[in-house]
């Protein structure tokens, strides 16, 4: 018996028929194409509602190479709350503290938890190991003033594909330095540079992010230090996964890094890690900022945002 695929939400198809029209973001410069990226993800959203939350501060924290701005997101909830340390994605080139506001907002208000997010320094300027570096000094340091962020002593990471990379080896690294995390959000993650993966073929053209603009994103990551894609601070896939906080892990199905995330998940259950895996039909990745865009993408969010509320609360 063969089974129909599920189709592309209607939606998002007007979405990437639009988007279509533009330049791919490889065609630019970093910086140009930072530009590019923030007319999509910052101008184009106004005019759109925003996540109501309580406060926002803007503020830096100590990091290895200066201070890393961040930004404290705090929902109406009362109470001692845990902190969320949020990784935006963007391939480690481009994303910023603007381009996912809304996702941080997203966050708080539907997990009921402060967020801090991180805006880590960007490639090919600064390449890895800065993001991881960044990265894991902003987990540390939320550990250290857990109490008076969200006040309950509790952290978890979270990020979308490139800052769902970021998250994982936090984790990692946290693990393994016997600092103890509550949870782990990873929004379709970027889980093994060293690839092949079926579903680069199947959804590597017309589905938003594009094999091209993959790899430059990790050319421009990795730099002239010619690291080894095995490296599990590059593919936290190869990492020792026992002893992990436990996970949430959302797929899209129209997404090239659906099966990575997915090969993730497996990985992290066979490991011993408590972990909830959920996959969305008809979407495509970077679903999470498109819920002005798509009612299937706001429910997604939604959903994806319960399942971490009842991890961190339940």
């Amino acid at each position: 018996m063969t089974y129909a695929m599920p189709p592309l939400d209607s939606q998002i198809a007007d979405l990437l028929t639009f988007l279509a029209k533009g330049q791919p973001l490889e065609s630019h410069d970093p910086p140009s194409a930072r530009a590019l990226y923030r007319a999509m993800a910052v101008d184009g959203r106004r005019g759109e509602p925003l996540m109501s939350v309580k406060s926002v501060e803007e503020t830096t924290i100590p990091g290895p190479a200066g201070d890393i701005p961040v930004r404290v997101y705090r929902p109406a909830t009362e109470g001692e709350l845990p902190t969320i340390v949020m990784f935006h994605g963007g391939g480690w080139v481009v994303g910023d503290l603007d381009s996912h506001e809304n996702q941080a907002r997203s966050l708080a208000t539907l997990c009921d938890a402060v967020v801090v997010s991180v805006g880590y320094r960007l490639a090919p300027e600064h390449p890895f190991p800065a993001a991881y570096d960044d990265a894991v000094a902003a987990a540390r340091w939320a550990g250290d003033n857990a109490a008076t962020l969200g006040g309950d002593g509790r952290i978890a990471v979270a990020g979308d594909s490139a800052g769902g990379n970021l998250s994982a080896v936090v984790a990692q690294v946290l693990a393994a330095e016997g600092r103890e995390l509550a949870g782990q959000l990873l929004i379709y993650p970027a889980t093994d540079m060293t690839g092949g993966y079926p579903s680069y073929a199947e959804n590597g053209h017309g589905y938003f992010l594009e094999l091209p603009t993959m790899k430059w994103f990790s050319d421009n990551y990795l730099g002239a230090v010619h690291a080894d894609r095995a490296d599990p601070r590059l593919s936290p896939i190869k990492g020792d996964l026992k002893g992990l906080a436990p996970a949430v892990l959302v797929t899209a199905e129209f997404d090239p890094l659906r099966d990575e995330g997915v090969a993730y998940a497996k990985a992290l259950e066979s490991s011993g890690v408590p972990t909830t895996y959920h996959h969305f039909d008809g979407l495509i990745h970077g679903f999470f900022d498109m819920g002005h865009h798509s009612q299937a993408a706001q429910r997604a969010v939604e959903e994806t945002c319960a399942l971490f509320r009842t991890l961190l609360h339940g």
